[in-house]
């Protein structure tokens, strides 16, 4: 078991690694169906695990200045105040029912990702020119050095779309990293690489609020299993950084939309099995 929880640590570290996301869709499903850990620990002790990993992921890159702080933090506050919204309508929806919800907005995701990096042009994030017509105007801009200019509108938008991504993150039971990295992507013009920097940074904070809530609940945390995962989870960490680096924003980006698309139909398959 020693082995199995550090290798499957080291595949969920991987998939951060080189994604930003993801951990907590690979944890959940490698802890209850390959170690036999019931569903309820399996929540906390992969919150647990995958924040553990993506803090030692999101360290360096704060010391490197990758991680857009406040673009970060703006996910990160709106997040942790939408994702107990979420678990809580989450009580109200059919389990099947949200299985099959999840995996219709995993398909979404990864069609706007692989859109995004086929035409990467579409959607630069670059500030427009005054002589643009306003309806080609976004709410985010960015410098030509790359900076987002955090104007009162583009704020509204990133945490709305922060909320969103918190109630969709207690909805469906997950980190909420493939679903950051994307909005990120797609909402605020940043660059892959620095989103999956920023989603590491995201998911530690939501991670911690999400086990906090874990033990008010009274529910338990495997801590040598967490310890296990984490262990193999900072080599995958390592792993998935040094691929991520020798691979190309959109072919990033097509990666990620194919991983997303295989989630989703394991999910379709699971929760058809049911």
């Amino acid at each position: 078991m020693f082995g199995q929880a550090i290798l499957f640590g080291t595949i969920v570290g991987f998939a951060l690694g080189l994604t930003g996301g993801g951990g907590g869709v690979f944890a959940v499903p490698l802890l209850v169906y390959g170690l036999g850990i019931g569903p309820r620990e399996a929540v906390g002790t992969s919150l647990a695990a995958v924040g553990g990993t993506a803090l030692s992921g999101a360290v360096p890159r704060l010391i490197r200045r990758e991680v857009e702080l406040r673009t970060g933090l703006l996910f990160a506050i709106a997040g942790m105040i939408g994702a107990p919204l979420g678990s809580y309508l989450s009580t109200l929806i059919p389990e099947s029912l949200l299985l099959l919800l999840f995996a219709c907005v995993m398909f979404v995701v990864a069609q706007r990702m692989w859109a995004k990096a086929t035409k990467p042009t579409a959607a630069t994030g670059t500030c427009v020119t005054e002589g643009q017509p306003s309806k080609d105007r976004s709410a985010c801009q960015r410098d030509e050095d790359g900076r987002l200019r955090l104007t009162s509108r583009c704020a509204r938008l990133l945490v709305a779309v922060g909320l969103a991504t918190g109630v969709l993150s207690g909805l469906f039971g997950v980190g909420g990293g493939f679903v950051i990295v994307p909005a990120l992507v797609l909402f605020s013009g940043m660059a892959m690489h620095l989103a999956v920097a920023t989603s590491l940074f995201v998911i530690v904070l939501i991670s911690i609020s999400g086990i906090t809530s874990h033990l008010i609940a009274g529910n338990n945390i495997s801590v040598q299993t967490t310890l296990l995962f984490m262990l193999g989870g900072f080599v995958g960490m390592g792993i998935g950084g040094v691929v991520a680096k020798q691979l190309k924003g959109p072919t990033l980006q097509k990666v990620f939309a194919i991983a997303v698309v295989l989630v989703a139909c394991f999910v379709i398959f699971k929760s058809v099995a049911l």
